[in-house]
């Protein structure tokens, strides 16, 4: 943690707010085999001394879904898509569970895997281990909170995976290892309870003398929502007006039809996307299934209007149950390079951990342009519209790439820019009070009347109330970028040059933007139009990490800008407010020193201007230079400036 996060939080070393996160207790991790065993993992969740279990498989080929965990130990794998005993998987098993994540076995050299790894905790997870005696016994387990599920396995023979979910009740259950639909039965389990639970005479919960595992998942949705980590329901859908409805952001989710049907999982490192809501290009994300041992495929799921509610293209009319985990957005990151990177194509960082632009974190939003290339746009992407792409100059819609890819623990993928180094990309991961990302369709004229005017009212995850805003509408041509500022209730254009517009009304209610939403004003295209799609990207001042702010242009010297950094600024984003001017872009990469420094416009398509001085490097943040000599409109005396920093 950096000193100025702890001289700024007052309390050293204790993260603001005392919230837990669900990082330290959940993780899907990617990763591409290389024909060996003994790879370290490194997901940040301490299994050697809390314990929990690690469900594993391979993506891109058929293979079976393998689970270990430390209550039962190494070399005891269970299948969930077979009802075999469990078994030594010998040099392809885990290898070692870590404080920091685990060590894996053998595996196929090129092969795509992923892992979701549970760690046990109050109220979130926890494993037991019992014997049968084949009648009822009570189980005690440590969940200390609501039983959302709960898997039970035979591991001593062959059995089935029982499943209970609170939804359905203890009266029935489902079948992991297959897509039943649910069964009556009384003789399974009873009495679930917050610290015990009780099982009958069925052999699949309590054969005698056969050795079970169970696994059981919290649901503390009805915990105060800065609490909730993980929440267990059912729904039954009929149309896009009967959806799953959070409260908060999703990372994964395990749902079943209680008919017969497959059970799915999808999780947000793979694909569960916001695409078009048009129809004309859905996208439903990528899904695997339990209960088989086929490769990943088009899945079932995509959110819909934010990024609360979940559509799910699965039988209509029938009743789902789920179990879904919230993202990472529960605690502020305490360094910047855990959340900003800047890449060249090609790196040798890229190269070795097989990306094409390396970040050392899982990216969420993207800036991507070959800096040389006079005539290349600036392109955004976000990891919540997957393959798409809009460009920071222009007010067109936003196009498919076919070649963007996000399942990568470390980098991001542009695969249809050429591999010369010149292709650059700037990375940002969302994280509590540095930035998020929202998609959101338009309410129009159905929005509530707050001060004479239509507000549309939209959730967002980032923790503190937005200071810098940026919205395009992704799929109504010509509407322009919009950037609300510190500056006031009008708004600026990311696309033109134009000063700041206090005459339009988008934003007069941004007084009322609180830690967990922003609201636009009026029913035009451009920001809410009724049932129109939209992007935003959100920007916070983060102690030590992130300065949103503004400063008045001295003229003829110098002027030091404090953003409360200790090393300086690694990311430096400008714009004149009163007058026309460049949206101006700086970075460590290309350099950021006491001589020329190269800049890009982000509202126009030119190379990379190289032979210009207009800032110098601080430790507190930066220094923009004196007008004279300085040809690009910076530091005018009296002049108003708009700037981002990124430690």
């Amino acid at each position: 943690m950096t000193i100025e996060r702890k001289v700024g939080m007052g309390i050293a070393g204790q993260p603001s707010g005392g919230a837990a996160d669900v990082a330290e207790v959940f993780s899907t991790h990617l990763y591409t085999g290389n024909g060996n065993s003994n790879i370290v993992h490194n997901n940040g969740i301490d299994l050697a001394g809390e314990g929990g279990m690690v469900w594993y498989r391979r993506r891109d080929a058929s293979e079976n879904n393998n689970i270990e965990d430390t209550v039962r130990g190494l070399d005891k794998v269970i299948y969930t898509d077979v009802t075999n005993a469990q078994a030594d998987p010998s040099a392809y098993g885990l290898q070692a569970f870590n404080s920091n994540g685990f060590t894996s076995g053998y595996d196929t050299s090129g092969g795509k895997y992923v892992s979701w790894t549970f760690r046990k905790k109050k109220k979130f997870f926890d494993i037991v281990t019992y014997t049968g005696n084949g009648s009822s016994q009570t189980i005690s387990h440590s969940l200390g909170g609501e039983v959302g599920m709960m898997l039970i396995k035979r591991t001593s023979e062959t059995g089935g995976w029982a499943v209970y979910h609170k939804s359905i009740g203890t009266g029935k259950y489902l079948e992991l290892s297959a897509n039943w639909a649910q069964q009556n039965s009384s003789a399974h389990w009873s009495n679930v309870g917050s610290s015990s639970f009780t099982v009958g005479t069925e052999h699949d919960t309590n054969k005698s003398g056969a050795t079970y595992v169970a696994y059981l998942f919290a649901d503390n949705s009805s915990d105060p929502i800065e609490d909730q980590m993980i929440k267990c329901g059912s729904v039954v859908y009929s149309d896009v007006s009967n959806m799953i409805d959070l409260p908060w952001d999703t990372q994964f989710i395990l749902i079943k039809s209680i008919t017969t049907a497959d059970w799915h999982i999808q999780d947000t490192m793979r694909g569960l996307d916001h695409y078009k809501f048009d129809g004309s290009a859905a996208s439903f994300g990528k899904k695997l299934v339990p209960n088989t041992t086929a490769q990943e495929h088009n899945g079932a799921l995509k959110f819909y209007g934010n990024n609360r509610k979940i559509q799910m293209n699965l039988p209509t009319y029938a009743n789902h149950v789920y179990m879904i985990i919230r993202a990472p957005m529960m605690v502020e990151p305490e360094a910047a390079t855990e959340v900003f990177a800047v890449s060249t194509r090609g790196s040798s960082a890229a190269t070795a951990d097989g990306v094409v632009y390396h970040s050392n974190f899982p990216v969420d939003m993207t800036l991507a342009k070959n800096v040389t290339y006079q005539g290349g746009s600036v392109a955004l992407y976000n990891r919540s519209r997957g393959d798409l792409s809009l460009f920071t100059d222009t007010n067109a819609v936003e196009s498919a790439q076919g070649g963007s890819k996000w399942d990568s623990m470390h980098g991001f993928d542009v695969r249809t820019l050429s591999a010369s180094t010149p292709n650059m990309a700037w990375m940002w991961k969302k994280a509590k009070g540095f930035m998020d990302v929202v998609c959101y369709r338009g309410s129009g004229n159905a929005g509530n009347v707050i001060n004479g005017y239509h507000t549309h009212t939209i959730p967002h995850s980032l923790g503190v109330i937005p200071e810098l805003v940026i919205i395009k509408n992704r799929l109504t041509n010509n509407q322009s970028w919009q950037v609300a500022s510190p500056v006031g209730n009008g708004f600026l254009s990311l696309n033109e040059g134009d000063p700041y517009n206090s005459n339009v009304s988008r934003f007069r209610n941004k007084h009322l933007w609180s830690d967990t939403t922003f609201n636009v004003v009026g029913a035009g295209n451009v920001i809410n139009a009724s049932g129109a799609q939209y992007v935003a990207q959100l920007f916070a001042t983060l102690a030590g990490v992130s300065k949103v702010g503004t400063f008045t242009g001295s003229g003829s010297s110098s002027q030091t800008i404090d953003c409360g950094f200790s090393a300086g600024a690694r990311f430096i984003m400008i714009k004149r407010t009163d007058s026309d001017g460049t949206w101006f872009m700086w970075d460590y990469v290309r350099g950021i020193a006491s001589g020329n420094e190269p800049w890009l416009g982000l509202n126009n398509n030119n190379a990379h201007t190289t032979n210009t001085d207009i800032i110098d490097p601080h430790n507190s943040g930066f220094i923009v230079r004196p007008t004279q000599g300085n040809p690009n409109n910076m530091n005018n005396a009296s002049a108003t400036y708009l700037f981002y920093a990124i430690a």
